[in-house]
């Protein structure tokens, strides 16, 4: 991402403002950053991306200097000097790392939306796991040459990725695919430069296809123990073509109802399209593709949507954080998406999720994880109708919120320590900032003082 539109975007799971040369926080960043996908460190930078006045270059190397020798094995970083009338600031640059790093002391850190957080045993355990399993997207394919790309797909990908950075790329375009990771110092193309770019990568990795079955009922037998499905799709090509081929097939087979508000008539279809688009993209982003013979599966049945991935959660994901945790199997696919704007944004695929079917009245995405295999089933039932105002809410509230004000349509009300029980890993400060916040926007109503108090939706 360019430097101007880091100094914009404030902290995130990415980035971090640094204004003042702290070696301490700045090895725990640097631990965070590689044990997770990467990110940027801005250097005499404040909050609202301003650079500090009086600071000089050789404080922030020192401090930097001294950073790099409290983190356990050592971690590659980059320098970058930033221009500015304001005086002396720095970007450095941290890459994801294949090993597991710590600080001198034994911690362990991952970086966590805008903070770093220290990983507990298991969590280290599980981490270390997914690192120590190689960095496979990078692994060269044997047999695959140069040829074997698209080279109209990869003049895309160059013209999607300059309108997202706003300029113009000027590398060789075979400089950039190595850069990238699509191909090795000899040119022979990569997993991930076969999955993106390839004629048909399915010839090398015929795992990397998606499969879709469409049933008719809810089983997967029909009468008589019958083959229960009325159509069946294997899908092939590089990934963007998947993701589309089956988008579009998706699209046809979700019913449509038509729904009459005042004197408009709108068509709903039975899923909301941005879960059912996010489920795909992000099986296909973060699926294992070293597992052999499995390919991604969707099927369809009259009450439900199955998203099954191959593999199981990557690093230290679990199903109980994997709503507010991030971490990539696959860094360098989910950046090619990226730039082909698949991905809106790093890391919010499964909270999307979770808000659209929430926000449309069905219920939340049901996850089941195994050591082999991640599958997501979406429920075409609606538990409610569309929560009140939701055009305005859709970019502006977090799914703990969604949740508390399903929990209100469905009981009139809701309590403190109901608020609690729905989200049982989160502070109690953070809830009641969210009903603050609701509040504040007119959403619901407190009633009441103290333990007495509950809130309702504000009519």
């Amino acid at each position: 991402m360019p430097i101007k539109s880091t100094l914009k975007q404030g902290a995130s799971s990415q980035t971090e403002y640094m204004p003042a040369p702290d070696s301490g926080r700045l090895a725990e960043t640097l631990v965070a950053f590689a044990n997770a996908d990467g990110g940027t460190i801005l250097l005499g930078v404040d909050e609202s991306g301003a650079p500090v006045e009086g600071l000089f270059g050789e404080e922030m190397e020192e401090a930097l200097r001294a950073a790099l020798l409290e983190c356990r094995p050592p971690i590659r970083t980059e320098w970058e000097q930033i221009e500015t009338p304001g005086g002396a600031a720095a970007a450095i640059h941290v890459p994801r790392s294949t090993e597991l790093h710590a600080l001198a002391d034994g911690r362990v850190l991952i970086r966590s939306g805008s903070q770093n957080r220290p990983l507990g045993g298991e969590q280290v355990r599980q981490l270390a796991s997914g690192k120590s399993s190689g960095d496979f997207e990078m692994q060269e394919v044997a047999g695959a040459e140069l040829g074997d790309l698209d080279p109209d797909i990869i003049r895309d990908y160059i013209a999607h990725r300059e309108e997202k950075q706003g300029r113009q790329i000027k590398l060789p375009q075979e400089r950039l695919l190595r850069q990238i990771g699509a191909l090795t110092a000899d040119q022979t193309p990569t997993v991930a430069g076969l999955l993106l770019f390839g004629f048909e990568p399915q010839f090398f990795l015929p795992q990397s296809g998606l499969t879709f079955v469409r049933f008719s009922g809810s089983e997967l037998r029909g009468p008589g123990g019958l083959p229960g499905y009325t159509r069946r799709d294997e899908i092939t090509g590089p990934l963007a073509q998947v993701i589309e081929r089956t988008w579009a097939i998706l699209l046809h087979e979700m019913r449509v109802e038509a729904v009459v508000k005042g004197l408009r008539r709108e068509e709903r279809t039975e899923y909301p399209p941005i879960a059912v688009r996010e489920a795909l993209v992000n099986a296909v982003c973060h699926r294992d593709y070293r597992l052999g013979g499995r390919r991604i599966e969707i099927r369809m049945f009259d009450d439900r949507l199955e998203v099954h991935s191959p593999g199981g959660l990557p690093g230290y994901i679990t199903i109980d954080n994997i709503v507010d945790e991030h971490f990539s199997r696959n860094p360098r696919l989910v950046n090619g998406l990226y730039h082909w704007n698949y991905i809106e944004e790093l890391g919010l695929g499964i909270d999307k999720m979770f808000d659209e079917m929430i926000k449309f009245g069905h219920p939340q995405p049901t996850l089941d994880a195994t050591p082999h295999s991640f599958t997501v089933i979406l429920q075409n039932v609606r538990q409610h109708d569309p929560l009140p105002g939701i055009a305005n809410w859709e970019t502006s509230m977090n799914e703990r919120q969604l949740r508390a004000l399903q929990y209100i349509k469905e009981h009139g009300r809701i309590t403190s320590r109901e608020y609690q029980d729905l989200c049982p890993n989160v502070t109690a400060e953070t809830l009641r900032l969210d009903m603050v916040d609701l509040s504040d926007r007119s959403v619901v109503m407190k009633v009441g003082a103290k333990r007495g108090t509950y809130y309702i939706l504000k009519q």
